[in-house]
């Protein structure tokens, strides 16, 4: 899990966990990954945590290698991270758009570039990146994660497209709206979303779920 934190990552972590997986939990913020841990921990899932910078490929294949050594080959990759400012296209500084990108989207192929050499050894695998409304219906304030999250869509359907003979499901959860415990948002709710696209046998493959 890339970008794990309160919200669709601890509740992903949660669903698979239920599962019998054991989760690697990867973020910049140590205090964010201590919190999610111990309460993974605390309805006995196994979990470590990796202090990572997602906009930073460098760091990502050296998290990776860490991961690898305490956990093996990741069988499932689900990229969470994102950055938000508040900006207009017009308005927005294009060094800002560049550093929010390396989050947005640049990450994830840096992730799934480090997961997919052992997926595809093993002619099986999950990529799930997390998605957004603003990709379909982009709102005039949040220009850059408008872009960010289009360009996550076309990558994960790009992945899809390319990996699909290689016996590996790579797809995107577009979620449509601000995610609150308790409302149709719910992040339990999202998460099943994510498992049901993991579960899905092959030939039914689903490139994106369209949360709304």
């Amino acid at each position: 899990m890339v970008g794990m934190g309160p919200g669709i990552g601890l509740a992903v972590a949660k669903r698979f966990g239920r599962e019998g997986f054991r989760v690697a939990a990867l973020a910049r913020s140590s205090a964010n990954l201590e919190g999610c841990r111990k309460e993974l921990a605390a309805q006995g899932m196994e979990t470590h945590a990796f202090v990572t910078d997602a906009g930073d490929p460098a760091s990502l294949a050296a998290t990776f290698a860490e991961v690898r050594a305490a956990l093996g080959d990741p069988s499932v990759l689900v990229y969470n991270a994102a950055v938000l400012h508040m900006a207009t296209a017009s308005a927005l500084d294009p060094a800002q758009l560049a550093n929010d990108f390396q989050v947005n989207v640049t990450g994830a192929l840096a992730s799934a570039q480090q997961v997919l050499p052992a997926m595809r050894a093993a002619q099986r695998g999950t990529l799930l990146f997390t998605g957004g409304g603003l990709a379909l219906d982009p709102f005039p304030q949040f220009a850059s994660l408008a872009i960010g999250k289009a360009g996550i869509r076309s990558l994960a359907f790009s992945l899809a497209k390319e990996l699909e003979a290689d016996g590996i499901h790579a797809a995107t959860v577009t979620v449509c709206g601000m995610v609150k415990p308790g409302t149709r948002y719910d992040p339990d709710l999202i998460a099943e979303e994510y498992w049901k696209l993991h579960t899905q046998p092959a030939g039914s493959w689903e490139r994106e779920m369209v949360f709304r």
